[in-house]
């Protein structure tokens, strides 16, 4: 399979390399960053979640993959912001198999706009590539930014697809569910 690579106006979205690893984990397994997301992950957590990425894109052809600022001259630039893309849900209690859109990047690249231009562009490719009929997200309650930007991309929140956790990243809380169906999408981006 060819390795995937999608750019956008300033960023590379592309598959994940043995060298990012050690990155990505510095720069993204912070309390800020882990807050929602079950807190810091030890050695036996990053590894297991490694191989899901890896395994999300062997199954189904996308995952969540590294998001990399182009060389801008930027204080970024060239380094690994995160990641952010596309697998499909297999939360136990959740709309298994529904695309899902993710994301997580570093403290840094917060507030620059990154998060939504990927996501963006990963929603494009959901639709436009992978010919998903709607596409969720998934957060909790009290990460505003997440269902934040959820809106922003015209995402809904749909309380009727809300589920418990029975996984680590939500540390027992409500797992909310915003959607956005084909229509609105091609509604919103013409």
């Amino acid at each position: 399979m060819a390795e995937f690579r999608h750019e956008t106006e300033r960023l590379i979205l592309r598959d994940w390399r043995d060298e990012d690893w050690a990155p990505f984990w510095k720069h993204l397994n912070t309390p800020n960053v882990m807050r929602h997301l079950g807190g810091l992950a030890d050695e036996a957590t990053r590894k297991s979640a490694q191989e899901r990425l890896l395994k999300y894109n062997s199954d189904a052809g996308h995952t969540f993959w590294v998001v990399e600022r182009k060389s801008d001259g930027g204080h970024l630039s060239g380094e690994i912001l995160g990641f952010c893309g596309l697998k499909r849900c297999n939360e136990p209690e959740g709309p298994i198999g529904d695309m899902e859109a993710g994301w997580r990047l570093r403290e840094d690249a917060w507030g620059h706009g990154y998060a939504k231009e990927a996501a963006q562009a990963s929603l494009a490719l959901a639709f436009k590539r992978f010919n998903a009929p709607h596409v969720i997200a998934l957060t909790v309650e009290e990460n505003v930014p997440s269902w934040g930007l959820m809106i922003k991309l015209g995402m809904t929140r749909r309380s009727d697809l809300d589920f418990p956790d029975s996984v680590s990243w939500a540390k027992g809380e409500t797992i909310i569910v915003y959607r956005i169906e084909r229509g609105e999408w091609d509604a919103l981006n013409g």
